[in-house]
């Protein structure tokens, strides 16, 4: 009797777009409900100096998110799900009350770093979630398996932690992940990997309800620590097992370049972490310490809305993905990290350029608004109102 739902519809194509459907409605169901509570209990973030908006902002968007994502995914069950899925989901949940907490109360810098490794010790090891090879980038091919365990161990931790830094104007860290996920989505999909399709799906379709309201003017809430930790979590195991299933396996959808492919759909949060860790640490400063040194914090800066920023980097990751897919056939993996490189480094000198420009323009805007205090330019704005 108990099977008599999983009979309806065998189809696996269609179980994953009801999933997708499902996530999509829970979460934009969902958050309405989500920002009352944090209206009536006062659970907003509060503006402070370098923040890009004026009012408090219902957080935890973070738990639809979640919620859409889980019941979208859990609706079936998928045969090749394996202990996989559940040691992702066990690590979720480790990670979904850790974002919580710090949404209420605040956790320092190293209880959130150690728990992460933690879960990123659980996933790698637990479930031999690793890198083994490097597909020969710079004549680099199989990793001992030591090095794949710690070299794994870092890349969840700092993907986890690079889509928490650009969760710093709307849509941007939502945006990049819901484009990632789907992209990995589309190939687990291709390949017959139908667990890890539903999940990437799932997240897809929860982040682009999340988007309405992150968007949204008269009903924003911001996803919090509870979903960007989640969230880059479930994208760093999906490009990890991207990766790893391009290793051995051999079809007509497998690719050799898989590396330098989830590198470039994961471009805008490595490019900026890298960047900024690195601009701090020149300037004698924490690589975790907060500052407006972003990108996307320049580009707000210097008057662009958040939706235009964030839609500009969403063109990026998309233009420069398949710049990289459609070229793979030409060149080979080192070749493509090279161009990669190149990309980074014009991608520093883009954002040096916008904070020599946000320099300029806080200067004109501050000696325009000096003018503007004085006699003659209070005169000169009481002649313009009385000619309108």
């Amino acid at each position: 009797m108990s099977l008599i739902f999983e009979e309806l519809i065998t189809d696996n194509l269609f179980r994953v777009i009801i999933s997708g459907l499902t996530a999509l409605a829970v979460t934009w169901q969902a958050i309405p409900v989500i920002r009352n509570i944090c209206e009536e209990r006062n659970l907003s973030d509060s503006p402070i100096k370098r923040s890009s908006h004026k009012h408090p902002v219902p957080t935890f968007g973070g738990v639809g998110i979640f919620a859409g994502t889980l019941i979208g995914y859990m609706i079936w069950n998928f045969m090749d799900e394996g202990y996989l899925m559940h040691k992702v989901f066990a690590c979720t949940v480790i990670l979904f009350f850790l974002g919580i907490k710090d949404d209420i109360y605040g956790l320092s810098a190293v209880k959130k770093f150690f728990s992460q490794i933690l879960t990123a010790l659980l996933i790698v090891v637990g479930s031999d979630l690793r890198i083994s090879s490097f597909f020969g980038i710079f004549g680099i091919h199989e990793l001992p398996y030591i090095i794949s365990v710690l070299f794994s161990i870092f890349l969840i931790v700092a993907l986890i932690n690079a889509f928490n830094l650009i969760d710093g104007i709307d849509g941007l860290s939502a945006g990049v992940a819901m484009i990632a996920s789907g992209g990995f989505a589309l190939w687990f999909m291709l390949n017959g990997y139908w667990s890890l399709a539903c999940l990437g799906f799932s997240l897809s379709a929860a982040l682009f309800a999340f988007l309405r309201f992150n968007f949204s003017k008269t009903s924003k809430i911001f996803m919090g620590d509870t979903g960007s930790l989640v969230v880059g979590f479930w994208v760093a195991v999906m490009a990890l097992k991207f990766v790893e299933l391009n290793v051995n396996i051999t079809s007509e959808n497998v690719h050799q370049n898989a590396p330098v492919i989830a590198i470039a759909l994961l471009s805008v949060p490595i490019f900026d972490t890298l960047r900024v860790f690195s601009i701090r640490i020149l300037r004698g400063k924490s690589p975790f310490s907060a500052d407006r040194s972003h990108v996307h914090h320049l580009m707000v800066d210097l008057g662009l809305s958040h939706p235009v920023a964030s839609f500009i980097l969403y063109g990026f990751t998309i233009l420069f993905t398949s710049a990289v897919y459609f070229s793979r056939q030409y060149f080979t993996n080192t070749q493509l990290s090279v161009a990669i490189l190149t990309i980074f480094s014009l991608y520093i000198l883009v954002g040096f350029l916008l904070e020599k420009e946000r320099v300029r323009y806080v200067r004109n805007r501050a000696s325009r608004k000096g003018r503007e205090t004085t006699p003659a330019g209070v005169a000169a704005q009481k002649k313009q109102a009385v000619n309108n």
